[in-house]
């Protein structure tokens, strides 16, 4: 298993990351627990989990499989660099959703709790909050880092610009502020190519990838015609929209001897700034695959095809300016 650190961070993180967001509704709780062994067998030492993880079974459930996980001992916790994240709703009351000190502090209590451990390794913002200004946001973290509970913290789904204001307004207060993004990048979806990566590679922010294979569109949905059509909604229409593009990039998988699953992880991990793709596996069959991923060397020529199917954008604002 090959490591880098998580932006201009000292931590060193896996380069692939387990997203445990099906664990105790989709996922039973021993299978889950079986996958997060294997894991930290193959050095995959970077698990991503989040406080509303739970759906069906409840919200917080996917952080109490984690947290009957590393009651087993064995050094589980010590050998986790692990990340969760607050922000979505955990009730209907109010002060119990989005980025206020009081939601922040309250939040990480109740994740520590529920994943019985002392601390987390990264403390992500889930969604951006444009009515909490900076300096609350900051000055409940600083309170968490002093307190041990917390010890790096890093935000998903943020513009470049609230990455940069994020970073700047930490600094001002001796801060060491976002070290992380977690956003939406394949190959079909691009547009964090536009500033959110310019602008973490300036500041030294790790984008950690989720959705890595679009819903399984990637994953050789065409060649898979049962799947294709179990697909609803959103994840139909997309597959129409990019049915040409789909099978172009299925054939070229079929060129190279790869699986689709495998090449568009191994995509990621040639692209700038990305430190991780999370992989959310609902099964240890689907773990392991996604294992390969990390064998595979694309050459230039291989990437510029991958181009052609799938353009990307060039950093703003060359994409659009002269």
């Amino acid at each position: 298993m090959e490591y880098m650190h998580l932006g201009r961070s000292g931590l060193s993180v896996s380069r692939l990351c387990l997203g445990t967001m099906n664990f105790g509704w989709k996922t039973e709780e021993a299978d889950a627990h079986a996958i997060m062994d294997r894991a930290l067998a193959e050095g995959v030492n970077f698990f991503d989990t989040a406080n509303v993880y739970g759906f069906d079974a409840g919200k917080g459930r996917t952080e109490e499989v984690l947290g009957s996980w590393f009651a087993q001992g064995g050094e589980r916790r010590e050998k986790t660099v692990l990340a969760t994240k607050v922000y979505g709703s955990m009730s209907d009351w109010p002060n119990e959703t989005f980025l206020s000190a009081r939601n922040i502090i309250r939040s990480c209590d109740a994740s520590l709790q529920r994943m019985r451990t002392d601390w987390i390794d990264l403390y992500q913002f889930h969604h951006v909050d444009l009515r909490t200004p900076w300096e609350e946001i900051w000055q409940a973290c600083e309170t968490l880092v002093a307190q041990g509970k917390v010890l790096y913290v890093g935000s998903s789904n943020h513009a470049a610009w609230q990455i940069v204001a994020a970073i700047e307004t930490a600094g001002r207060r001796n801060f060491m502020g976002l070290v992380s993004e977690q956003s939406i990048y394949n190959l079909l979806t691009r547009h964090i190519e536009l500033e959110v990566i310019p602008a973490a590679q300036q500041y030294g922010v790790g984008i950690i990838p989720w959705s890595p294979l679009h819903g399984g569109l990637l994953a050789g949905v065409l060649e898979k015609s049962e799947g294709s059509r179990r697909l609803e909604g959103r994840a139909k229409e997309s597959l129409e929209k990019n049915r040409a593009a789909l099978e172009e990039y299925e054939e070229f998988c079929r060129e190279i001897g790869q699986s689709p699953a495998d090449v568009g992880l191994a995509w990621l991990l040639h692209q700038p700034a990305v430190t991780a793709p999370i992989v959310g596996p609902r099964t240890m069959e689907q773990f392991e695959g996604a294992l390969k991923a990390l064998e595979i060397t694309l050459t230039e020529e291989q990437l510029a095809r991958l181009d052609e199917i799938f353009p990307g954008f060039k950093p703003a604002p060359m994409e659009y300016a002269w």
